[in-house]
């Protein structure tokens, strides 16, 4: 007989689930680093002093097959080591990529924060994650580029949820 499922026992299940919808995103961050990065927007101003560059009002940037698509950009440089951080805000901000194999990875916030030197990218506010039909949404959702783990977590009474697409036969 089949003990049922715990809750802890779920959890995994979808923390797993999850990391396997975004298991082939490195593979296309490698082609696409290699191409232009285009930035359009209605304004851009720049702190010099802080090293902050911002692309305000109907932000797109481009690399590559990567979009993404925000009210505001802001691109925070750091003067000691040359890292930077990409913080895009809307209601919501998207981000989009085709995988090495084709198919879309789409994530979209009220926040996505990239942050290359520590492999992160932190979405939050109504986060949402898709790819091939299934998804995972909740408050906050955080993806390791390298090591391709991800953690998702909700807020007060809201909960994460996963919805997976079943294959067809035509993908097996």
């Amino acid at each position: 007989m089949c003990k049922p499922f715990t809750r802890k026992m779920i959890a995994k299940i979808a923390l797993i689930s999850a990391a396997l919808l975004t298991a082939p995103y490195t593979m296309a961050a490698k082609n696409d680093l290699e191409k232009e990065i285009v930035i359009k927007s209605k304004r851009q101003a720049g702190d010099l002093k802080n090293k902050i560059a911002s692309y305000l009002d109907d932000v797109k940037i481009t690399q590559g097959s990567l979009v993404i698509k925000a009210d505001l950009v802001q691109v925070y440089s750091n003067a000691d080591n040359d890292e930077e951080t990409y913080v895009a805000k809307g209601k919501p901000a998207t981000f989009e990529q085709l995988l090495e194999d084709g198919t879309p990875i789409n994530l979209e916030a009220n926040e996505i924060k990239y942050e290359p030197a520590i492999n992160t990218i932190t979405i939050s506010g109504n986060a949402l994650l898709r790819q091939e039909g299934s998804e995972v949404s909740g408050s906050k959702i955080v993806y390791n580029t390298k090591t391709e783990q991800l953690e998702a977590e909700s807020y007060s009474d809201e909960t994460v949820t996963t919805i997976l697409k079943p294959k067809s036969k035509a993908d097996n």
